[in-house]
């Protein structure tokens, strides 16, 4: 069993997560993945030393422990299958009564979670394309929308004595195996701050966002801890090409 602390990651079967596990293992973290189906992680991946598979769900308190005792900070996509579940609180609900609690309990302060642009903050400019594409995401994907607001609400409300920073996409496109990884990592510089500012874009490759997180947990982004900035491709940049 691996000793080293790493960095959990929470919805890490999905493109993103996938993503991310190739991201943290190709700069030498070590990466923990807790989740429902080993399978569905890439046999390269669950065969590296690095990456430890914790399987559980998040509901089963003693395994969730396991997992949080062993990072020294956790990465979260949770709620990206909104528009699955019948509860729109559910997502909420693993934060404020699952993660944070246990987080405490092992002095884990350092979680980056996942959230999109129908979340607003106040800093945030006017933006057409935003308003456009909120009131076509809230018909197809009710659910997911409420989802959405609620997670706002636990880390505006739940999230005290934590250092969190919940980052706000919007279009996410990419594959998650090796070639397009490695591409997709270099598509150009990354945008932080809010929506609308100049240099804010609407899209940004997952793998480049999964480039973006490890920069985070690096230690890139502190400035931006215990806020909701929008993440995206920067408007203008161009892929690494070298």
């Amino acid at each position: 069993m691996n000793s080293e602390k790493g960095i959990l990651v929470l919805g890490a079967t999905g493109p993103a997560g996938i993503c991310l596990l190739r991201e943290l293992l190709h700069r030498g973290h070590h990466a923990i993945a807790y989740v429902r189906n080993p399978g569905k992680i890439p046999l390269e991946l669950a065969s590296s030393p690095k990456l430890e598979v914790i399987p559980g769900e998040l509901t089963e308190s003693k395994k969730l422990a396991s997992a949080i005792s062993k990072c020294t900070a956790v990465i979260s996509f949770l709620g990206s299958s909104g528009s699955k579940v019948d509860d729109v609180k559910l997502f909420a609900s693993y934060y404020s009564d699952y993660i944070f609690p246990t987080m405490r309990a092992y002095s884990v302060q350092r979680i980056y979670a996942m959230g999109t642009i129908s979340i607003r903050r106040p800093e945030d400019q006017p933006s057409a394309l935003r308003w456009l594409a909120i009131a076509i995401f809230g018909r197809v994907y009710p659910k997911m929308l409420a989802t959405m607001l609620e997670i706002e609400k636990v880390f505006d409300t739940k999230a005290d004595n934590l250092e969190w920073l919940l980052f706000r996409i919007a279009s996410i496109p990419g594959k998650s195996d090796e070639t397009s990884w490695r591409k997709d990592r270099e598509d150009g510089d990354t945008f932080v701050g809010w929506v609308a500012e100049s240099g804010w874009s609407f899209s940004q490759k997952r793998a480049a966002l999964a480039r973006w997180l490890v920069d985070a947990v690096e230690g890139k982004a502190d400035t931006w801890i215990g806020k909701m900035p929008a993440v995206s491709k920067l408007a203008g940049s161009k892929a690494n090409l070298e």
